[in-house]
């Protein structure tokens, strides 16, 4: 009887023998300032990214959690947890006496915790404590040996008995309950351990994940095979002292192993457990930004993490796997080059693939740097200089002010600069020292030729000729920036030859307003989000707007449309019969290259670059799937990339065309002097 005696004076079988040396008025006190309705916190339930698809990008998680109803939760899994943790739970009220007396004898004999003392409505309240607590000292609180938590505890078992049915009160302890190994709720445990759902669990399981409740990584069956199954054996023989299972199926039980350590179902967590880590930081970026998910990003994390959302997004896992067939065939990870490619769709601004050959970590050659976005998300690493790709602009610009396309300046292999003023949006500029050269054909050219050719003297004319706050301008309605600063486009004279950091996922963008006659969308990832009622999220969603007469944006792939032509930069990239149009951009000293096309179905722009500082020419020790950069040049180098991307991405996607610009903007295009013709004839 000393045994017991200790027992009680320790406990909370008989609370009230705890409080025979505590002053009535601190008694009083803990009960009166108690309140009478016992408020939980929703249960924190994993959220889901979900691929335009439907397949799972993403589990994001402070608990693995999927709540269920009692309903569909086995009968002999409901039999199991009652049996071990509180048999008489059905017959009696928040505090179960002669239970709590029958369980302290049975584990003071037994050596260990067999049974539990405190009823399953007790333990739901402890648990649900625990889970409101946020910070350090509140889980102290929930969690600390005291009378006073005791006593707590059981006033609000009372207010919860009060409020709902046994059966409620099941659902949410079995819902809420840590089942060990990271599984929260009855039914991730079922998927974590047995690849199943709690509607079909059988008795070994049930038994199984009902002694885990008490101890959860003591008796974790990845930690301690031999422990779990003694606690498993003790469920399957209460079940039967109790009668809730026959003799036959006790041993059978019994004989049955434990568990099958390598069907354990792992459940990722997070984006760097993702398949597609990068993108999948990205759109928590975006979550993270939208104020719809709480009034801070500590707010919104943590919702994130716990609101059971079910969040849709735009890629495309057949263009994505395009794009990494791309990676995989001409980068390795060891390169010292690295390479990125975006694809985006024209006239929605959906993101359909995010790929870069530097795979997601801290190792060597790894990185957690997303080299296709701004630098403004927390992993982006800010772009590098667009090159030639910019003249796709001014292109623009002069078209937009009545340029024709056969517009002819004379464009020497070098051109004195210094001290010509060009007009901004702010007055003028000038470089005292600038005299830039060719590094492809020079002479008397049209505007299709020279961007055939990317001819640099020509498009520096073109751009004084235009102004550059024209282009400035024409670049920003297409969602051009500093990806570095955030700021706009810095306004210097070899504006035009790219010398602004961009991003593959700006340029992708750009381009397929092009392709799109104009009409301009912001990049999207985030299609939808749900709450776990499965009600919809507001937040950012298309946004498109015409930003460019169409007849301009015509013109405009009307020009590079010619560069996918034999004889042009990009001709050795066409494939196919449709129509594509694009651009080469190769920087000074081959730091960085590039090329971004598009069909009128999906736009794309592939980057190869030196990444780490100092940065050094590509030409010079520098590798790329494993050699040497011969021809670092986007035609050359960032070429094949794109051509290998699109390739797989447009298979299957339907036919379409280009439409033609106004004769007058073609205009009447004459043989240059050295009779070569120009292949700018309407189509």
């Amino acid at each position: 009887m000393s045994v017991l005696s200790g027992a009680l004076a320790a406990g909370l079988a008989v609370p009230f023998a705890g409080f025979a040396g505590r002053g009535a008025a601190e008694v009083a006190g803990t009960v009166q300032n108690l309140p009478k309705e016992f408020q939980t916190d929703p249960l924190a339930v994993r959220s889901r990214i979900l691929a335009a698809d439907g397949s799972l990008i993403a589990t994001l998680y402070e608990q693995n959690r999927v709540p269920v109803r009692l309903g569909t939760v086995s009968p002999i899994m409901r039999k199991a947890i009652v049996a071990i943790e509180d048999s008489r739970f059905y017959e009696h009220g928040a505090l179960d006496l002669k239970g709590t007396l029958r369980a302290m004898v049975r584990n003071s004999t037994g050596g260990e915790v067999q049974q539990g003392g405190s009823s399953i409505t007790q333990q739901y309240v402890k648990m649900s404590l625990v889970e409101k607590a946020r910070t350090a000292a509140e889980r102290q609180k929930a969690t600390e040996i005291s009378y006073e938590r005791k006593l707590t505890e059981l006033r609000y078992a009372i207010a919860v008995e009060s409020e709902l049915s046994k059966d409620e009160i099941l659902e949410r302890y079995l819902n809420l309950a840590n089942f060990g190994d990271g599984a929260y709720g009855v039914q991730t445990a079922a998927q974590h351990y047995f690849r199943t759902t709690a509607d079909k669990l059988t008795l070994p399981q049930a038994a199984l994940l009902a002694g885990l409740v008490k101890n959860p990584s003591g008796y974790d069956p990845t930690n301690d095979l031999p422990r779990s199954r003694a606690r498993r054996d003790v469920v399957i023989k209460r079940m039967l002292e109790l009668g809730a299972i026959t003799v036959r199926s006790a041993n059978q039980a019994l004989r049955t192993p434990v568990i099958d350590l390598a069907a354990v179902e792992p459940v990722p967590n997070g984006c760097a457990n993702s398949r597609y880590p990068f993108y999948c930081d990205y759109v928590v970026s975006k979550l993270l930004a939208n104020p719809a998910l709480g009034q801070t990003v500590k707010d919104r994390d943590h919702y994130l993490k716990t609101g059971g959302l079910l969040i849709r997004t735009s890629i495309d896992p057949r263009v994505q796997a395009a794009a990494q067939a791309s990676i995989a065939k001409h980068t390795e990870r060891k390169d010292t080059a690295i390479a990125a490619i975006t694809v985006v769709e024209p006239g929605t601004g959906l993101v359909k693939a995010m790929v870069q050959s530097r795979p997601y970590g801290n190792g060597r050659y790894q990185t957690n740097y997303n080299y296709n976005v701004e630098k403004s998300y927390a992993g982006g690493y800010g772009g590098f200089q667009n090159g030639s790709t910019m003249k796709a602009f001014t292109i623009a610009a002069a078209l937009s002010k009545g340029i024709p396309m056969d517009y002819r300046i004379n464009s020497p292999e070098q051109i004195d600069l210094r001290n010509t003023k060009f007009r901004t949006c702010h007055g003028w500029t000038r470089d005292p020292t600038y005299t830039p050269k060719n590094s492809t054909h020079s002479g008397d050219l049209t505007m299709v030729e020279a961007a055939r050719f990317s001819t640099n003297t020509y498009f520096l004319q073109l751009s004084q000729r235009t102004g550059l706050c024209a282009i400035a301008k024409i670049a920003s309605r297409l969602g051009m920036y500093n990806a570095q600063t955030m700021g706009p486009l810095d306004q210097v004279v070899s504006m035009t030859l790219g010398v602004g950091y961009v991003t593959p996922l700006m340029l992708s963008n750009a381009y397929a307003t092009f392709a799109a006659r104009g009409k301009y969308c912001n990049p999207l990832v985030v299609t939808s989000v749900r709450d776990k009622s499965g009600k919809p999220i507001p937040g950012p969603g298309f946004d498109c707007k015409q930003v460019l007469p169409r007849a301009v944006a015509d013109g405009v792939n009307r020009v590079l449309s010619q560069v996918m032509m034999p004889g042009g930069t990009g001709g050795h990239l066409r494939f196919g019969t449709r129509d594509m149009a694009g651009k080469t951009g190769t920087i000074q000293q081959n730091l960085a290259v590039w090329f971004a096309g598009y069909t009128p179905n999906l736009a794309a722009a592939a980057v190869v670059a030196d990444a780490n500082l100092p940065y050094t020419n590509l030409m010079y020790g520098h590798t790329l799937d494993g050699q040497d950069i011969a021809d670092p040049t986007g035609s050359g180098t960032a070429g094949p990339l794109w051509e290998t991307a699109m390739q797989g991405a447009m298979q299957g996607l339907p036919v379409k065309r280009f439409v033609n610009p106004p004769r007058k903007m073609i205009g009447n295009p004459k043989p240059p002097a050295s009779g070569k013709p120009t292949p700018n004839s309407p189509r």
